[in-house]
Protein backbone atom coordinates (compact mmCIF):
# COMPACT_ATOMS: atom_id res chain seq x y z
CA UNK A 1 0.00 0.00 0.00
CA UNK A 2 2.72 2.31 1.07
CA UNK A 3 4.70 1.64 -2.67
CA UNK A 4 1.31 2.33 -4.39
CA UNK A 5 1.62 6.14 -3.04
CA UNK A 6 5.17 6.64 -3.94
CA UNK A 7 4.66 7.49 -7.51
CA UNK A 8 1.71 10.11 -6.67
CA UNK A 9 3.50 11.82 -4.03
CA UNK A 10 6.60 12.24 -6.47
CA UNK A 11 4.31 13.20 -9.41
CA UNK A 12 2.61 15.45 -7.09
CA UNK A 13 6.60 17.35 -6.40
CA UNK A 14 7.05 17.72 -9.88
CA UNK A 15 3.83 18.86 -10.89
CA UNK A 16 4.99 21.60 -7.56
CA UNK A 17 7.97 22.41 -9.02
CA UNK A 18 6.97 22.92 -12.64
CA UNK A 19 4.41 25.72 -11.10
CA UNK A 20 7.16 27.48 -9.54
CA UNK A 21 9.50 27.20 -12.77
CA UNK A 22 6.73 28.51 -15.01
CA UNK A 23 5.87 31.40 -11.89
CA UNK A 24 9.87 32.21 -12.51
CA UNK A 25 9.81 31.89 -16.32
CA UNK A 26 6.58 34.23 -16.14
CA UNK A 27 8.40 36.91 -14.46
CA UNK A 28 6.56 36.66 -11.33
CA UNK A 29 9.34 36.23 -8.69
CA UNK A 30 11.64 37.12 -11.30
CA UNK A 31 10.46 40.27 -11.94
CA UNK A 32 9.83 41.19 -8.07
CA UNK A 33 13.59 39.88 -7.35
CA UNK A 34 14.72 42.37 -10.41
CA UNK A 35 12.92 45.12 -8.56
CA UNK A 36 13.88 44.35 -4.98
CA UNK A 37 17.04 46.94 -3.70
CA UNK A 38 19.48 44.00 -2.83
CA UNK A 39 19.70 43.05 -6.84
CA UNK A 40 18.59 46.79 -8.23
CA UNK A 41 20.64 47.48 -11.07
CA UNK A 42 22.28 50.83 -11.39
CA UNK A 43 20.21 52.01 -14.06
CA UNK A 44 17.05 51.01 -12.22
CA UNK A 45 16.26 53.91 -10.25
CA UNK A 46 16.42 51.82 -7.00
CA UNK A 47 19.58 52.36 -4.88
CA UNK A 48 20.84 49.27 -3.52
CA UNK A 49 21.67 49.27 0.06
CA UNK A 50 25.40 50.06 1.37
CA UNK A 51 25.38 46.83 2.60
CA UNK A 52 29.25 46.68 2.23
CA UNK A 53 29.96 49.85 4.66
CA UNK A 54 28.05 47.94 7.01
CA UNK A 55 30.17 44.68 7.21
CA UNK A 56 33.50 45.54 9.31
CA UNK A 57 36.65 46.33 7.31
CA UNK A 58 40.16 46.43 7.99
CA UNK A 59 41.45 49.93 8.70
CA UNK A 60 37.85 51.30 10.01
CA UNK A 61 37.19 48.22 12.36
CA UNK A 62 39.63 45.46 12.92
CA UNK A 63 43.52 47.05 12.64
CA UNK A 64 42.38 49.43 16.01
CA UNK A 65 41.01 46.41 17.45
CA UNK A 66 44.59 44.37 16.97
CA UNK A 67 46.80 47.76 17.62
CA UNK A 68 44.70 47.61 21.06
CA UNK A 69 44.59 43.84 21.74
CA UNK A 70 47.46 42.22 19.58
CA UNK A 71 50.14 44.29 19.12
CA UNK A 72 52.02 43.59 22.13
CA UNK A 73 53.19 40.27 20.34
CA UNK A 74 51.71 40.77 16.97
CA UNK A 75 53.82 43.21 15.09
CA UNK A 76 56.62 44.12 12.46
CA UNK A 77 59.47 43.24 15.19
CA UNK A 78 58.06 39.88 16.23
CA UNK A 79 59.90 37.39 14.42
CA UNK A 80 57.52 34.01 15.59
CA UNK A 81 54.02 35.60 15.35
CA UNK A 82 52.04 37.36 12.39
CA UNK A 83 52.06 41.06 11.92
CA UNK A 84 48.48 41.53 11.85
CA UNK A 85 48.99 45.88 11.95
CA UNK A 86 49.77 44.81 8.35
CA UNK A 87 46.40 44.02 6.36
CA UNK A 88 47.77 41.76 3.89
CA UNK A 89 49.57 39.28 6.52
CA UNK A 90 46.96 39.68 8.48
CA UNK A 91 44.09 38.92 5.64
CA UNK A 92 46.85 35.28 4.25
CA UNK A 93 46.19 34.45 8.12
CA UNK A 94 42.62 35.25 8.22
CA UNK A 95 40.91 32.00 9.06
CA UNK A 96 43.76 30.96 11.79
CA UNK A 97 42.64 34.57 13.33
CA UNK A 98 39.34 34.02 13.32
CA UNK A 99 39.54 30.21 14.51
CA UNK A 100 41.74 31.39 17.26
CA UNK A 101 39.76 34.44 18.55
CA UNK A 102 36.27 33.13 18.41
CA UNK A 103 36.18 29.19 17.42
CA UNK A 104 38.17 28.75 20.62
CA UNK A 105 37.20 30.83 22.83
CA UNK A 106 33.57 29.18 21.89
CA UNK A 107 35.41 25.77 22.46
CA UNK A 108 35.18 24.81 19.09
CA UNK A 109 38.38 24.52 18.03
CA UNK A 110 41.78 23.13 20.03
CA UNK A 111 44.26 25.76 20.15
CA UNK A 112 44.37 27.99 22.97
CA UNK A 113 41.73 31.19 22.39
CA UNK A 114 43.87 34.60 21.66
CA UNK A 115 44.36 36.93 23.47
CA UNK A 116 46.36 34.55 25.64
CA UNK A 117 44.05 34.17 28.80
CA UNK A 118 44.95 35.92 31.86
CA UNK A 119 46.94 38.40 29.39
CA UNK A 120 46.02 42.15 30.12
CA UNK A 121 44.56 41.80 26.40
CA UNK A 122 42.33 38.92 27.57
CA UNK A 123 40.52 40.87 30.12
CA UNK A 124 40.23 43.83 27.93
CA UNK A 125 38.74 42.44 24.34
CA UNK A 126 35.12 42.88 24.25
CA UNK A 127 32.68 39.94 22.97
CA UNK A 128 31.54 42.64 20.42
CA UNK A 129 35.41 43.02 19.17
CA UNK A 130 35.54 39.24 18.60
CA UNK A 131 32.37 39.43 16.99
CA UNK A 132 33.37 41.91 14.71
CA UNK A 133 36.89 39.87 13.88
CA UNK A 134 34.96 36.91 13.02
CA UNK A 135 32.18 38.99 11.00
CA UNK A 136 35.46 40.60 9.21
CA UNK A 137 36.87 37.10 8.19
CA UNK A 138 33.10 35.75 7.13
CA UNK A 139 32.58 38.78 4.92
CA UNK A 140 35.74 38.53 3.16
CA UNK A 141 37.90 40.22 5.07
CA UNK A 142 37.55 43.61 3.13
CA UNK A 143 40.68 46.32 3.63
CA UNK A 144 38.14 49.19 3.23
CA UNK A 145 39.29 52.73 3.59
CA UNK A 146 40.90 54.56 6.46
CA UNK A 147 38.50 57.27 8.57
CA UNK A 148 39.03 60.65 7.23
CA UNK A 149 41.45 62.56 9.51
CA UNK A 150 39.61 64.58 11.80
CA UNK A 151 39.65 68.62 11.66
CA UNK A 152 41.91 70.99 13.83
CA UNK A 153 40.93 70.42 17.55
CA UNK A 154 41.40 72.60 20.77
CA UNK A 155 43.75 71.13 23.24
CA UNK A 156 41.47 69.75 25.68
CA UNK A 157 39.02 67.82 22.59
CA UNK A 158 42.92 66.59 21.91
CA UNK A 159 43.37 65.73 24.95
CA UNK A 160 39.64 63.74 25.21
CA UNK A 161 40.26 61.92 22.13
CA UNK A 162 43.84 61.27 23.13
CA UNK A 163 42.75 59.60 26.57
CA UNK A 164 40.20 57.24 24.27
CA UNK A 165 43.33 56.24 22.08
CA UNK A 166 45.46 55.82 25.11
CA UNK A 167 42.97 53.57 27.20
CA UNK A 168 42.37 50.78 23.85
CA UNK A 169 46.40 50.58 22.57
CA UNK A 170 48.81 52.30 25.47
CA UNK A 171 47.00 50.87 28.27
CA UNK A 172 47.36 47.20 27.98
CA UNK A 173 51.61 48.19 28.78
CA UNK A 174 51.68 51.10 30.54
CA UNK A 175 48.82 50.21 32.36
CA UNK A 176 45.53 53.08 32.78
CA UNK A 177 47.05 54.80 35.70
CA UNK A 178 50.60 55.38 33.52
CA UNK A 179 52.85 53.40 35.85
CA UNK A 180 53.39 50.56 33.72
CA UNK A 181 54.54 47.40 34.88
CA UNK A 182 57.57 46.53 36.95
CA UNK A 183 60.41 45.13 34.61
CA UNK A 184 58.55 44.95 32.00
CA UNK A 185 57.05 48.03 30.35
CA UNK A 186 58.23 52.47 31.45
CA UNK A 187 56.18 54.09 33.63
CA UNK A 188 54.75 57.38 31.91
CA UNK A 189 53.49 58.99 34.81
CA UNK A 190 55.83 61.38 36.14
CA UNK A 191 58.59 60.06 33.58
CA UNK A 192 62.18 62.14 33.38
CA UNK A 193 62.61 60.19 30.06
CA UNK A 194 59.57 61.44 28.49
CA UNK A 195 59.79 64.58 30.04
CA UNK A 196 63.60 65.26 29.14
CA UNK A 197 62.57 65.73 24.78
CA UNK A 198 59.32 65.72 23.29
CA UNK A 199 60.90 65.24 19.65
CA UNK A 200 62.33 61.54 20.92
CA UNK A 201 58.84 60.84 22.45
CA UNK A 202 57.02 61.79 19.27
CA UNK A 203 60.03 59.26 17.08
CA UNK A 204 59.34 56.67 19.76
CA UNK A 205 55.97 56.22 18.88
CA UNK A 206 56.29 57.13 15.06
CA UNK A 207 59.09 54.57 15.01
CA UNK A 208 58.98 52.28 17.84
CA UNK A 209 61.71 50.94 19.88
CA UNK A 210 63.83 48.20 21.42
CA UNK A 211 66.35 48.21 23.57
CA UNK A 212 67.60 49.16 27.24
CA UNK A 213 65.95 52.96 28.60
CA UNK A 214 66.60 54.39 31.72
CA UNK A 215 63.48 55.70 33.76
CA UNK A 216 63.01 57.52 36.55
CA UNK A 217 66.23 55.47 37.56
CA UNK A 218 65.15 51.80 36.98
CA UNK A 219 66.53 49.86 33.42
CA UNK A 220 63.70 48.29 31.52
CA UNK A 221 64.39 46.62 28.10
CA UNK A 222 61.58 45.80 25.80
CA UNK A 223 60.51 46.53 22.67
CA UNK A 224 57.68 48.62 21.47
CA UNK A 225 56.15 48.42 18.03
CA UNK A 226 55.14 51.32 15.64
CA UNK A 227 52.02 51.42 14.90
CA UNK A 228 49.88 52.50 12.12
CA UNK A 229 48.49 55.75 13.66
CA UNK A 230 47.91 58.96 11.71
CA UNK A 231 49.79 62.22 12.68
CA UNK A 232 46.31 63.31 14.39
CA UNK A 233 46.68 60.37 16.27
CA UNK A 234 49.70 60.01 17.56
CA UNK A 235 49.61 64.21 18.36
CA UNK A 236 46.43 63.02 20.14
CA UNK A 237 47.70 60.33 22.55
CA UNK A 238 50.76 62.23 23.58
CA UNK A 239 48.89 65.24 24.00
CA UNK A 240 47.15 63.68 26.87
CA UNK A 241 50.11 62.05 27.90
CA UNK A 242 51.75 65.39 28.52
CA UNK A 243 48.80 66.45 30.42
CA UNK A 244 48.13 63.15 32.38
CA UNK A 245 49.95 61.85 34.94
CA UNK A 246 51.80 64.32 36.58
CA UNK A 247 53.98 65.25 33.70
CA UNK A 248 55.01 68.53 31.74
CA UNK A 249 51.94 69.66 29.98
CA UNK A 250 53.48 69.84 26.79
CA UNK A 251 51.26 69.68 23.86
CA UNK A 252 52.12 67.85 20.56
CA UNK A 253 50.54 68.72 17.32
CA UNK A 254 50.32 66.54 13.88
CA UNK A 255 52.69 69.28 12.22
CA UNK A 256 55.41 68.38 14.84
CA UNK A 257 54.65 64.60 14.09
CA UNK A 258 54.92 64.95 10.17
CA UNK A 259 58.38 66.54 10.44
CA UNK A 260 59.63 63.94 12.59
CA UNK A 261 58.62 60.97 10.17
CA UNK A 262 61.26 62.25 7.84
CA UNK A 263 64.36 61.66 10.33
CA UNK A 264 65.73 58.74 11.59
CA UNK A 265 64.63 56.67 14.16
CA UNK A 266 65.76 57.24 17.51
CA UNK A 267 69.43 55.03 18.82
CA UNK A 268 68.41 52.01 20.89
CA UNK A 269 69.78 52.59 24.03
CA UNK A 270 69.99 56.24 25.48
CA UNK A 271 70.36 58.09 28.94
CA UNK A 272 67.19 59.04 30.77
CA UNK A 273 67.52 62.74 30.99
CA UNK A 274 70.08 63.24 27.60
CA UNK A 275 68.31 64.07 24.12
CA UNK A 276 70.35 61.70 21.70
CA UNK A 277 69.36 64.55 19.33
CA UNK A 278 71.33 66.96 20.87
Amino acid sequence: MHTSLLPDRRWRTRLLWWGITAALAGGGLTGALAQSPLTASPDSGAAAPDTASEAPTYLRDIQPIFMGNCSRCHNQESRFVYDWLNYKTAYADRWEIRRRLWDSWKGAYYKEPMPVANSPESFAITDEERLAIRDWVDNGAPQGVAPPPNGPKTKTERVQLGRRLFGSICAACHQPTGLGRPNMFPPLAGSDYLNADKRRAINIVVFGRQGEVLVNGLKYNNSMPSFPLTDQDIANVLTYVYNSFGNSGLEVTPAEVAAERTHRPAPPTTPAAKSEFE
